[in-house]
């Protein structure tokens, strides 16, 4: 019987030295992270993601954390790394931590941007899903007129602006390179956690200080899973900390990568 092997993520390395896995959020693609690699890429080789149904990686109705960290895992297989440094923002924050629980022996150090290894009970994407299924309805022939769609139901022009990195053009309309029907019917698994066994390696929570999605709250949980980790609150910052404020941010990336 022949067995189809699984999709490879897209990917693209840059730079030279260890390996260090970057992997972006929610609606996001291998470039969301490109203020980090541009820096980092002087001492590592960086790897950057697409995620399944984002970017330009295949699509697939089945999206939870166990299927992202197999693909990255898969993908670290392919490329023969037996070891990397992962940093993950947000949803990617959270396939970092799945990676580091299904592979551990492949993570030598995890930094996490503002996300908790907890299940999230609100729903904070309503918004954006209604703006992002009007675009795919409307099929606005250009940029200017997908934005003023989106507009209708996104108020914030930071993220309707962030939005908009993945559109293209096809047959004639504007349309997302993600995959919006598959990420809305597994959203509830993007919002979830399952705990995980003891990651003893070293690892590194970085909080925006004026985001919600890491918490007081939430410290026994981390503590539980993440025995080996320190957290550091970047000032003046909301959840997009390293768009906001990527000098910051690197420097504590690096403080933490050179002990």
């Amino acid at each position: 019987m022949t067995v189809n092997p699984p999709p490879l993520l897209n990917y693209k390395i840059q730079g030279d030295g260890p390996y260090l896995l970057l992997i972006h959020g929610l609606f996001g693609s291998l470039d969301n992270l490109g203020l980090l690699a541009r820096d980092l890429i002087n001492d590592f080789s960086v790897i950057s993601v697409d995620l399944r149904n984002h970017g330009k990686s295949f699509h697939h109705n089945e999206m939870n954390y166990q299927t992202m960290a197999s693909d990255l895992d898969h993908l670290l297989q392919i490329l023969k790394i037996e070891s990397t440094i992962v940093i993950g923002h947000s949803m990617g924050g959270k396939a970092a931590m799945a990676l580091a629980d299904m592979a551990p022996e492949k993570v030598s150090k995890l930094i996490v941007l503002d996300m908790a290894p907890v299940a999230y009970q609100q729903s904070r994407h309503d918004n954006v899903f209604a703006g992002l299924n009007a675009v795919i309805l409307e099929k606005p022939t250009d940029r200017k007129a997908a934005l003023a769609c989106l507009a209708q139901h996104v108020e914030i022009e930071g993220v309707r602006q962030f939005l908009s990195k993945s559109l293209h053009s096809k047959d004639g309309s504007m349309q997302w390179r993600f995959n919006v029907t598959d990420i809305q019917d597994n959203y509830h698994h993007i919002q979830d956690w399952k705990n995980i066994p003891a990651f003893t390696k070293p690892t590194l929570f970085l909080k925006g200080e004026n985001s919600d999605y890491l918490i007081a709250d939430y410290q026994t949980q981390i503590i539980a899973q993440f025995p080996n980790s320190k957290a550091h609150i970047i000032a003046n910052t909301g959840h997009w900390l390293h768009a906001e404020k990527p000098a910051e941010v690197l420097r504590s990336i690096r403080r933490f990568l050179t002990k």
